[in-house]
């Protein structure tokens, strides 16, 4: 851990570096998000023309990409603990980036492809190895690890927040590619950041050779309690795709949901469908050290309070979310205009962030307390990979909402995660058994001077 003279207001500086090239990283990533379905589908005739592709292919489209970023985070995590030590490898992914953003500036095919394929290299040697070092700033048990996370969660947030109203509206409005290099600048930004920083992170990050039995070229084999904990975190990442199947409605489905049966017009303004995508992130900045809070004094009262639970709590607070939208499908078929109130949303998405909130963070820390440390990176990098697979499940129950309807698929998602998140919460004792005491939290002893 970083020593008592780097640190700041409680945590290691590093954190804060760290934070602050996530924060911009996220900004380059969600402003892509933002408006990438929404110029697939903008017509080629428009004064600022798309690709006019229909909602189906872009939705197809959309679940590829936001797939593949995240799946790439395996060979990123490799990179890391086999080659480059997970500090360059974050040096190479913010380099691919900030070059994918630009080309995605040119208005040519063939840019759009270069661009798309640079970000899903980027994000995949990035996204990983900066969640683990993170967690390299922490001592085994320190309480501050997961208020850590949580902070840098709301840095990655406040990206989130600020790239949907400022790269959406110069894409949405203005000009499709405009928007495109202007995430561009903003990972560029990020990227100096993590360089001049680089002073507050010697002693995190940096390659760790994989041990080998003495006097062998033989790999050191995991222990019975490594094994267990690793059982322990491929479980929790069926938890992870259910969760990302379920949220990342967002940039999709309810992209399109917002655009064309949502009534827009709040205090007689109306709200841009690409601003929408940054509500979720004001509720993440508004109420994630609240909610970090109210975890924290939980488990001071000795209630039960593992990651493990937390997620099923968060699991099911999410489905509750599209209980309101499923809601909002029903009024839009009985009001005149086929829309349903903007307040419908704005209470799906609020329920969705106090659920991503016990779950997304709490499972970045969770990854940093169990994996072994020859693993740290891979291990990373495979719950971002089933993040992956949980974006490309939103794709396809977005394509099928085109045929079975808005209603049934949000009342199907509330279901399964109520249900889902409930099994969960009956199994965690279990569960927990497994993890041999990593994520327990050490209480400190208080020495009084003499």
């Amino acid at each position: 851990m970083a020593k008592q003279e780097e640190l700041l207001w409680g945590h290691p500086k590093g954190l804060y570096i760290l934070f602050f090239t996530e924060l911009w990283e996220r900004f380059s990533y969600y402003g892509m998000r933002a408006i990438l379905i929404l110029y697939l589908t903008a017509k080629t005739t428009d004064s600022n023309a798309g690709l006019g592709w229909n909602s189906v292919s872009a939705l197809q489209l959309y679940g590829w990409y936001t797939m593949m970023v995240y799946v790439m985070s395996v060979p990123g995590g490799l990179l890391a603990d086999r080659l480059l030590g997970q500090k360059k490898t974050v040096m190479l992914g913010g380099f691919l980036l900030v070059i994918g953003h630009f080309v995605l500036a040119f208005d040519e095919i063939w840019a759009f492809y270069t661009g798309i394929v640079l970000i899903v290299l980027g994000v995949g040697a990035l996204k990983p190895n900066i969640s683990t070092m993170v967690g390299g700033l922490y001592n085994k048990g320190d309480a501050k690890r997961d208020t850590a996370f949580t902070i840098f969660y709301i840095g990655i947030n406040i990206g989130a927040f600020a790239a949907p109203i400022i790269v959406g509206y110069l894409g949405e409005v203005i000009n499709w590619h405009y928007g495109f290099g202007l995430a561009g600048i903003g990972m560029a930004i990020g990227q100096i950041v993590y360089i001049w920083g680089q002073k507050y992170l010697t002693e995190v990050g940096n390659f760790v050779p994989v041990k080998t039995a003495i006097g062998t070229n033989k790999k050191v084999g995991l222990t019975a309690i490594e094994k267990d904990r690793m059982i322990v975190l491929i479980l929790s990442f069926i938890i992870v795709i259910v969760f990302w199947g379920a949220y990342e409605q967002a940039g999709g489905l309810m992209n399109l949901y917002a655009r064309d049966k949502i009534d827009r017009v709040f205090f007689g303004f109306t709200i841009p469908t690409s601003f929408l995508q940054s509500l979720h992130a004001f509720y993440v900045i508004l109420i994630g050290l609240p909610v970090a809070y109210l975890w924290t004094q939980w488990r001071k009262k000795g209630k039960e309070s593992s990651s493990l639970f937390k997620m099923g709590i968060g699991t099911i607070i999410t489905g509750l979310g599209f209980l309101l939208l499923a809601r909002a499908a029903i009024e839009t078929t009985v009001s005149l205009d086929g829309k349903a109130s903007i307040y419908w949303l704005f209470g799906a998405y609020l329920l969705h962030v106090i659920g991503e909130l016990s779950i997304s963070p709490v499972a970045l820390s969770f990854i940093t307390k169990l994996a072994p440390v020859k693993y740290a990176s891979l291990m990373m990098g495979a719950y971002f990979m089933v993040s992956g697979l949980g974006n490309k499940l939103a794709g396809a129950l977005g394509e099928a909402a085109q045929s079975a309807g808005e209603y049934t698929i949000f009342m199907g998602i509330f279901i399964f995660c109520a249900l889902f998140g409930l099994v969960l919460i009956v199994f965690v004792k279990k569960l927990k058994k497994l993890t041999h005491g990593a994520d327990d939290v050490k209480t400190i002893p208080i020495v009084e001077a003499e």
